[in-house]
């Protein structure tokens, strides 16, 4: 693995996946991007994934898509530019493609693609001193990486369209108000908290969890009556699993449960 990435599996079935450029502010760079998706190649494999953290190392948490080349761009036709970007943003959406739970450490500036990555991921925990923004028109272009989508689908339309068209910038404990992320820490403790709380998640029941993330994927379901016809079938499925059956046992035995994800 690209030492730009860092990958480290946890006992406890977390997988923390570290960006690890602070020199350039963890920017995506066309080598971390390729490590990205070695890595996460290499966890969609992983059969006793539970959770996945993304973080970053230093005072960024990234600082988005390198900007160097853009300079550039002005020379190159429109289809080959669209199929290299199309490529970027699906490598780095990769991680909603997973079945496990995925949560973003925003320990630092969180910026552009940066941002959408953060996103991208389930859960969102920030350092209260970070700084959240999407810079795209104030740079000339138009966003990208699905933050038309993402940022609609986090927080609304409403705070959407003040950052996307009037560039306003929150720190990680505004972000936390409007629910852009989920809760704001101190820098300091954000990743140990985010870890904490993916330890939590981690020791649920594996495939009822992977159903629910499933269920609540893309804004959850379309209307009340297509989210139980999902429901009288996917609790059934968990109803026949062992692990429900440790469950109650460890509800019954006031102890924790030790699921196996059968």
């Amino acid at each position: 693995m690209s030492d730009v990435l860092l990958v480290e599996r946890r006992p406890d079935g977390v997988a923390v996946l570290t960006l690890n450029d602070p020199g350039r502010r963890n920017a995506m760079s066309d080598e971390m991007t390729a490590a990205w998706k070695t890595a996460i190649d290499g966890l969609r494999a992983d059969g006793g994934l539970r959770c996945v953290v993304v973080t970053g190392v230093g005072s960024a948490f990234s600082s988005g898509g390198n900007l160097s080349w853009l300079a550039d761009t002005n020379a190159v036709a429109v289809p080959p530019l669209r199929d290299r970007m199309l490529e970027f943003y699906r490598t780095w959406l990769l991680i909603r493609g997973l079945e496990v739970p995925t949560i973003a450490a925003v320990n630092g500036h969180a910026v552009g693609a940066g941002l959408c990555l953060a996103l991208a991921c389930d859960l969102r925990y920030a350092a209260g001193d970070a700084k959240l923004l999407a810079p795209f028109t104030a740079l000339g272009l138009h966003p990208g990486m699905a933050a038309t989508w993402l940022f609609p689908e986090v927080a609304g339309l409403p705070l959407a369209r003040e950052m996307l068209l009037a560039g306003r910038v929150l720190t990680g404990a505004e972000a936390a108000a409007h629910g852009l992320v989920n809760q704001a820490f101190p820098r300091p403790d954000v990743l140990d908290q985010t870890l904490d709380i993916a330890a939590k998640v981690a020791a649920q029941a594996p495939i009822a969890t992977r159903l629910t993330k499933v269920a609540l994927a893309g804004g959850g379901h379309a209307d009340m009556e297509s989210a139980l016809r999902w429901e009288s079938l996917a609790q059934p499925v968990t109803m026949s699993s062992r692990d429900m059956i440790e469950g109650l046992a460890a509800q019954r035995d006031k102890r924790s449960p030790q699921f196996t994800g059968e």
